[in-house]
């Protein structure tokens, strides 16, 4: 009578399995990753931003393109053309992340986001608290070394603590995170299983 329960066993383990590995992740805060791609540097920005304990300060229409600063902890990623954005204020967060001057990015396209680490925190005009934002940009023929950028994480944060009050700098590694999600979802499943294999007494 174990044959049954031992191929249910395993079965169950089976689609547990790919379950998790194809679940769905959870949307995660801004994050903006920055890395060596061929001979060019690549960011490109992603996730929500929660404006809620943040300072609006008006909005602008400009030439401001897609560019970094490593000095002046400035990083805009977008459109490299003329953008519509908003400015708020009110994080904490370091006030640069590497000694470069401006780099205007060669390409851009998306949405225009960015962060001023002296201060602003732009996002595109009338943007809605919490929607989904996406862009990219490329340094044609350079490395992060000279656009004069510290590899490593840099977070900026605000407000009381609620999800996706923050912005995330990613230099020098490729990928975003997915918080661990998967991880945790196969754990769960091997913990499920043992408790039935236990049960099962096979």
């Amino acid at each position: 009578m174990k044959a049954l329960p031992k191929k249910l066993l395993r079965l169950t383990l089976f689609a547990i399995a790919v379950t998790s590995l194809f679940s769905v992740q959870p949307v995660q805060a801004y994050i903006v990753t920055l890395d060596q791609v061929g001979a060019n540097v690549v960011a490109t920005g992603s996730g929500p931003i929660n404006l809620m304990g943040l300072t609006f300060n008006g909005s602008f229409f400009s030439s401001n393109q897609a560019a970094v600063t490593g000095g002046g902890g400035i990083i805009q990623t977008g459109p490299t053309g003329f953008v519509s954005a908003d400015l708020y204020s009110g994080f904490s967060g370091p006030a640069s992340f590497g000694t470069g001057g401006v780099f205007f990015a060669n390409t851009g396209s998306g949405d225009f986001v960015g962060i001023d680490g002296t201060g602003s925190l732009v996002v595109p005009h009338g943007y809605v608290s919490g929607a989904a934002l996406s862009d990219s940009m490329t340094f044609d023929n350079a490395t992060i070394h000279s656009l004069g950028l510290t590899p490593g994480t840099y977070v900026w944060t605000w407000g009381s603590g609620l999800p996706n009050q923050n912005f995330t700098l990613i230099i020098g590694r490729a990928g975003v995170p997915d918080g661990g999600s998967t991880v945790s979802l196969l754990g769960c499943a091997l913990l499920g299983l043992a408790a039935l294999r236990h049960k099962l007494g096979c």
